[in-house]
């Protein structure tokens, strides 16, 4: 196994946001600021990096009937860490933009998709990986989005005034799927191309 393409998956080839398209209610949800994306992101990165190592510790250990159980435990439990420390570290301004949508990591789809197939299945350091690589992808589409939803929803990035006219309905949820399908859009386009010029590159060399 490749480390540095799992890396890359969980980035770029497979990006739970862009690609995957998973745990879209907190998308639409957080991304109306870029700190919020940001720190959403990196809450989700830690929890699902502490629950890969967890089970794939223990992975020989749980019986097959009660795998799903134990893994929604072990997430709680860390998620219960990550919403104390929040409380504790964060301004209360930013948990309360977050909302129930730290709790929610509990039944996020990315964190069980990635202890279901892949830290369940292998070692700990390639799930520890694989685990901060999705993370990371995760906080990176939260990030694009959240910055373009503030600077044209609030005409602002980080909270400094950027533009005085801005469009309000980006700051609602249409708003991050109009976002969201744009990116998807231009993504496909770049692909689209890079495979026409990789054709017609084969084609002159096979000449």
């Amino acid at each position: 196994m490749k480390y540095f393409d799992l890396i890359k998956d969980g980035i770029i080839r497979k990006n739970p946001v862009f690609v995957q398209l998973l745990a879209l209610c907190p998308l639409l949800a957080v991304t109306t600021s870029a700190i919020n994306a940001i720190i959403m992101g990196l809450a989700t990165t830690a929890v699902m990096i502490c629950a890969s190592s967890v089970i794939s510790i223990v992975r020989k250990l749980i019986p097959g009937e009660i795998r799903i159980a134990a893994a929604v435990i072990i997430v709680a439990g860390f998620v219960t860490i990550l919403q104390l420390c929040l409380d504790a570290y964060v301004p209360p301004n930013i948990t309360a933009a977050l909302g129930i949508y730290i709790p929610l990591i509990v039944v996020n789809c990315i964190v069980f998709a990635r202890l279901e197939s892949f830290a369940s299945k292998n070692k700990l350091f390639p799930s520890m990986l694989d685990a901060l690589s999705m993370g990371l992808g995760f906080t990176l589409g939260l990030f694009i989005i959240g910055v373009i939803r503030e600077f044209l929803g609030k005409g602002s990035i980080f909270g400094k005034e950027l533009l005085n006219d801005p469009m309000l309905i980006m700051g609602r949820p249409a708003g991050a799927f109009f976002t969201l399908g744009v990116i998807i859009m231009i993504g496909k386009q770049i692909s689209i191309v890079r495979s026409r010029m990789k054709t017609m590159k084969k084609k002159r060399l096979d000449r």
